[in-house]
């Protein structure tokens, strides 16, 4: 079966072609992230503007690496939720519309299930039952995958995503946008444990807050402005990278190891992160647990990862009419 992904929640404007939900054809992404980075972060409106710009032509070209018609395909899979709403129904409304002309069902996607999938396409062998870590930009969450479409959030972000921090933290010290790339390749000369920065504290076992934590960083750098001192960027990057993936990966291998979990799997944007993947793997190991990483390019938002998830929704009967409508908001696990 032939799923045509669909995919429009943030900047990137995605479309691929993903065969039984493991076999990558084709993958084209379309993104305004450069422009974005000049505001320091993505503008609603133009992220939107550019969608509406994009989309046609991506989804054409992804059809033609696939070397398809719109008629080959089996099905329509498109991200409804969660998402920066002026985007997200840029997608909706387009893949309503090819689904409606070429008499193709329309498969509703939720973006973090995507992401999850993501790992499908790496590793050809995973199947649930697995615990995963979902860490992006919007999202921070502990879950765990009973089956292809039914989940449980263990843990979450009680403020800040862990990407969210990453942006904000790399715009305090100078550090282009998107701010998990750059923070991470500043953070390759510098020590970790320079700056000593807080653990936050919260209530649930594995949740997680890095509220806290990015204003640590904002105040040290203010009062070092204050006192006419230059913070040591490297030092500063490496030490935030640290605390970041130090208490992610302890709330997921504390997880793993309650529940008793034998497979691990990160997903999301902060899954690229090399000093995350490290810390998990090594903690995976430990406990005897199996561990899936996306490949890189899958860790990011793209289309892939919706078209691999829309096969398993569509085969567990969940499929849209013409009413979908986009969400900015919705749990993983809503049914």
């Amino acid at each position: 079966m032939y799923i045509l992904g669909i995919e429009s929640s943030c900047d990137e404007t995605a479309a691929a072609i993903v065969k039984d939900g493991r076999t990558l054809i084709s993958n084209v992404i379309s993104t305004s992230v450069q422009e974005q980075a000049l505001y320091g972060g993505v503008v609603p409106e133009i992220a939107s503007r550019r969608h509406a710009e994009y989309i046609s032509a991506t989804v054409q070209k992804a059809l033609a690496d696939a070397g398809m018609q719109p008629a080959d395909v089996d099905a329509v899979a498109v991200t409804f939720a969660p998402g920066l709403i002026g985007a997200v129904l840029v997608g909706v409304n387009f893949a309503k519309g090819l689904a409606y002309g070429t008499g193709k069902p329309l498969v509703p996607v939720h973006h973090l299930r995507g992401h999850i999938a993501a790992n499908y396409l790496t590793h050809p062998a995973l199947k649930p039952p697995f615990l995963c870590l979902v860490a992006s930009g919007g999202h921070s969450h502990i879950v765990e995958v009973a089956d292809w479409c039914r989940y449980r959030v263990l843990g979450r972000t009680v403020d800040d995503a862990a990407g969210e921090a990453f942006d904000k933290v790399a715009r305090t010290l100078g550090l282009p946008y998107p701010g998990g790339p750059s923070v991470a390749q500043a953070a390759k000369t510098g020590d970790p444990h320079a700056y000593k920065l807080p653990t936050p504290h919260v209530e649930g076992k594995y949740n997680v807050s890095f509220s806290g934590l990015k204003t640590a960083v904002m105040n040290e750098v203010h009062n070092a402005q204050q006192r006419g001192q230059e913070i040591n960027v490297p030092d500063m990057a490496a030490s935030f990278q640290e605390r970041i993936a130090q208490i992610l990966s302890k709330k997921l291998l504390a997880a793993a190891a309650d529940t008793g979990a034998t497979t691990i799997c990160l997903a999301g944007g902060v899954a690229a992160n090399g000093r995350l993947r490290q810390l998990v793997n090594d903690g995976a190991q430990k406990l005897g647990a199996k561990i899936y990483l996306p490949e890189l390019k899958f860790c990011g938002d793209n289309a892939a990862m919706i078209a691999a998830q829309g096969y398993y929704e569509y085969l567990d009967g969940n499929l849209a009419g013409w009413d979908l409508n986009g969400l900015p908001t919705l749990a993983i696990d809503y049914r």
